[in-house]
């Protein structure tokens, strides 16, 4: 087969875009395998600026109720949580995990100086900069960097999704955007790609080089994860939303004997200036069906005290409505953490203070890199002031 040069420069071009591949998964496959039971990290990235305070209510505050005279939930409606706080009504499994110790709620998350930007707020909590600072790598990939450092049994993320966040991305090791194991597979054995590697040894340019070993590695490496996937399949009825079907794939893996530390997952989106009611209510009983789900499946499958799963939003909304019934890009948010392998449950700290606003806004009480400095040390068993190029205290939540 003839092949095209510009075309192999634009397939190419796309594949290491989106197939951005670790160099250890070749050591994979020689078996060097963590068996089950090591920890796992799924974080659930809520887009578009999830808005906090119809997220964790505070339903006895009358200035809640007063800066939201039609958007706020109202009390009876509330999930509570204890005598200040309840969770949005939609959100039922969180609800149960809450009340059987499986959920931790931590209130006024967020950094110092906030941008109200989706796309600089969201760099900053994927690269974990300060709000001066731009980073090009994530904090998630520079874990990768760390642990794969001369490590002779490497570790591995996995993005559900079609394209690889800044988070994920290191300066050696990226992690792997994907959507179906199987369907990567299959286009990875395309004969078009398998013609090209045929004639990499023609072509010595350097930048072409590159991209055919990158579509080398992911021919490689979708074998290895497809070999894996095939080895489980959930019995439980996920939810037919993408958020269900991306938490069925991670399911399965986790499932498997595949050395994975972390999964990465993306919901949204949360963007409601207009018409907030209907949009944050389909999206919350998406998240809540999924993740009843995946919890139920961990469960019985004895995997959920080795899988810890982390909310977050790139920041929450103002704390008054605006004219068209939703809400402004605000400041400061809750995260969720659930699993079974918790220390500290419940409300782990006070709800957000209304009292004591700024221009109208929440003001933050624990910055997010506690939080990634917390599940990097205690969870992932990392170096966190090296990935995080700063020590942040940790919290007890694990």
């Amino acid at each position: 087969m003839q092949v095209n040069r510009r075309r192999f420069l634009q397939v190419g071009s796309l594949a290491s875009a989106s197939l951005m591949l670790p160099k250890f998964l070749k050591a994979m496959e020689q078996g060097n395998l963590v068996p089950p039971g090591n920890k796992v990290l799924v974080v659930v990235q809520l887009s578009g600026g999830n808005d906090g305070l119809n997220t964790v209510i505070p339903y006895r505050n009358d200035i809640y109720y007063k800066m939201r005279p039609t958007l706020g939930i109202k009390r009876e409606q509330a999930l509570a949580l204890n005598d200040e706080l309840g969770i949005h009504p939609a959100l039922k499994s969180f609800k149960a995990l809450y009340d059987d110790g499986s959920l931790g709620v931590l209130n006024s998350v967020g950094y110092p100086n906030p941008d109200r930007s989706h796309f600089r707020s969201m760099d900053i909590w994927q690269s974990a900069s300060d709000s001066k600072d731009y980073w090009g790598t994530g904090w998630l990939g520079r874990y990768l960097d760390a642990q794969c450092k001369g490590c002779d049994m490497p570790t591995q993320a996995l993005e559900i999704d079609d394209t690889l966040s800044m988070a994920l991305k290191g300066d050696a090791v990226k992690g792997l955007a994907l959507t179906d194991p199987q369907r990567l597979f299959g286009a990875s054995n395309d004969r078009y790609f398998k013609e090209l590697l045929k004639q990499s040894h023609e072509d010595e340019h350097q930048n072409v080089g590159y991209l055919y070993k990158t579509m080398a590695e992911t021919i490689s490496s979708a074998a290895y994860i497809q070999q894996q996937f095939k080895t489980y399949k959930s019995k439980e009825s996920y939810p037919a939303t993408e958020l269900g079907r991306n938490m069925k794939t991670i399911a399965e893996l986790i499932m498997t004997d595949i050395n994975t530390s972390v999964y990465y997952v993306s919901h949204g989106s949360f963007d409601t200036h207009v018409g907030q009611q209907g949009q944050q209510q389909r999206l919350f009983e998406q998240l809540s069906d999924a993740l009843q789900t995946f919890t139920t499946d961990l469960k019985k499958n004895d995997r959920f005290k080795d899988v810890l799963v982390m909310t977050f939003s790139e920041f929450g909304r103002r704390v008054g409505q605006n004219a068209s019934g939703g809400t402004d890009h605000g400041t400061a948010n809750n995260m969720f953490l659930i699993g079974g392998g918790l220390q500290q449950k419940g409300v782990l700290n006070e709800g957000p203070d209304l009292n004591n606003l700024q221009e109208g806004d929440l003001q933050y009480k624990v910055d997010f890199k506690n939080v990634y400095a917390t599940l990097l040390k205690k969870w992932l068993g990392a170096d966190d002031q090296a990935i995080l190029k700063k020590q942040y205290e940790h919290l007890s939540f694990i």
